[in-house]
C-alpha cells in the first residue's frame, strides 16, 4: 500500500484562473477546461499601472518546454543577464560621459540609477550560477531559492539609487548650478530611455518564460527607469526657458519615483520569501482536483514556489475500499489535472486518506 511511483504528465499547459470553490464532498466526473489565463497578475501599485499598459503574454511551446526543464531556464536566464547587463552599462557610460560635461543633477540622478540597474544583475547572475548546482544533503531542494535571497540585493540597490538622488537634488536646490551642454543632455535622456527598454522587453518577455519573478521585476523597473529618463528632458526644457530650479525639482520627481518601485520589489520579493502564491492558483487546484472521479474531498493544499517552478501538496480523501490500482489511477488523474492548473507546477505530493478514518493509513505520491 505505501508505493511510489513517478509520473510525467507533458501535455500542452494552460495557465487557467477558474472561480474560487471550497472543497467537494462527493464525486464527479471530468469535465470541460473553460478558465481564463492564469499566473499573470498585473499587480498593484506603479507595476501594476505599467503591468496593464505594456503586458507581454509569454504563451508559448517555449513556454512549456521551460517550464518543464529548470536547466533550460536557468540557461536562458543568465543568458539574458549578461545581455542586460552589458546593456545598462554600455547606457551608464555613455550618460557619465555627458554628466561630466553638462552638470546635470537629474541626468546624474537617473545616470546613478542605471548604474545601480546593472549592479542589480550581479547577483541576480549568481543565483542563477548557483541554481545550476545539484541538491545534496545539506541543501536538499537544491539552490532555487538563491534567486530570492537575490532579490533583496536588488531592494537595497534600489533604497540607495533613492537616497542618492534625493540628496543630490537638495542640495541644487540649496547651492543652485547651471545647467550647461543642453543639447547632449537630451541625447543623453533620449540614450537612457532607449538602453532600460531594450533591457525590459527582454528581461520580461524571458522572466515570463522562465518563470522568474527576480528577472520580471528587474525588467518592469528597467521600463520605469526608462521613461524617468525622459523625465530629464523636461529640465532640459526648463533651463531652455530660463527655469534652471526645473532641474533639481525633476531629480526629485525621480527620487520618488525609484521609492515607489522599491515598495512594490519589497512586497515581491517578501511573498517570495514566504512562499506566496495567489489564492486564485489555490482554489483552481481545489477544483480541478475535486472534480477528479473517485475524490470526495480535498484538504490541506499548499503551494510554493522554489525557483522558477512551484512544488504542490495536497490531501485527497477517497473511498477506503478503494484497490492499489484504483488508488494510482486517482492520483495519475489529479497530477494530470494539475498539470492543467499551472505547468509551473512540476513537484506534486498527494497523501490519499480513506474516508472515516481519521488517523487511518496514507499513500504518499510524489510526481516529477
Amino acid at each position: 500500500m505505501g508505493h511510489d511511483h513517478s509520473h510525467d504528465h507533458h501535455g500542452h499547459s494552460h495557465d487557467h484562473h477558474g472561480h474560487s470553490h471550497g472543497h467537494h464532498g462527493h464525486s464527479h466526473g471530468h469535465h470541460g477546461h473553460s478558465h481564463g489565463h492564469h499566473g499573470h497578475s498585473h499587480g498593484e501599485g506603479i507595476w501594476g499601472i505599467i503591468n496593464t499598459v505594456f503586458h507581454f503574454h509569454g504563451h508559448s511551446d517555449k513556454q512549456q518546454e521551460l517550464a518543464s526543464d529548470p536547466a533550460l531556464a536557468t540557461s536562458e536566464g543568465i543568458r539574458t543577464v549578461w545581455l542586460a547587463l552589458a546593456a545598462l552599462g554600455l547606457t551608464t557610460i555613455v550618460q557619465i560621459a555627458i554628466v561630466v560635461s553638462s552638470n546635470s543633477t537629474a541626468l546624474l540622478a537617473d545616470t546613478v540609477h542605471n548604474f545601480g540597474d546593472a549592479l542589480n544583475s550581479i547577483p541576480l547572475l549568481i543565483a542563477f550560477y548557483l541554481a545550476r548546482r545539484a541538491a545534496n544533503r545539506r541543501y536538499t531542494y537544491g539552490y532555487g531559492k538563491a534567486e530570492d535571497v537575490a532579490g533583496i540585493f536588488i531592494v537595497l540597490s534600489l533604497v540607495f539609487s533613492a537616497g542618492y538622488a534625493f540628496y543630490e537634488s537638495i542640495n541644487k536646490l540649496i547651492n543652485p548650478t547651471p545647467l550647461q551642454h543642453l543639447g547632449w543632455v537630451a541625447l543623453a535622456a533620449v540614450v537612457g530611455f532607449v538602453g532600460n527598454e531594450i533591457v525590459a522587453v527582454m528581461q520580461i518577455r524571458v522572466g515570463r518564460r522562465i518563470g522568474s519573478a527576480a528577472m520580471i521585476a528587474d525588467g518592469m523597473h528597467a521600463r520605469t527607469d526608462g521613461f524617468t529618463s525622459l523625465a530629464v528632458l523636461i529640465a532640459v526644457v526648463g533651463a531652455y526657458f530660463g527655469y534652471p530650479i526645473v532641474d533639481p525639482i525633476i531629480g526629485i520627481f525621480i527620487g520618488i519615483t525609484i521609492l515607489f518601485i522599491t515598495i512594490d520589489a519589497c512586497k515581491t520579493i517578501w511573498y517570495r520569501l514566504m512562499d506566496a502564491v495567489e489564492p486564485a492558483l489555490v482554489d483552481d487546484v481545489v477544483h480541478m482536483v475535486g472534480h477528479v472521479n473517485g475524490v470526495q474531498e480535498v484538504r490541506n493544499v499548499r503551494i510554493r514556489w522554489h525557483g522558477h517552478q512551484m512544488h504542490a501538496e495536497l490531501e485527497v480523501v477517497v473511498n477506503e475500499d478503494l484497490t492499489l490500482k484504483e488508488s494510482d489511477a486517482i492520483r495519475a488523474a489529479i497530477q494530470h489535472e494539475i498539470q492543467h492548473v499551472s505547468a509551473r507546477i512540476t513537484t506534486v505530493y498527494i497523501a490519499l486518506t480513506p474516508c472515516g478514518h481519521g488517523h487511518g493509513h496514507v499513500h504518499q505520491q510524489l510526481a516529477v
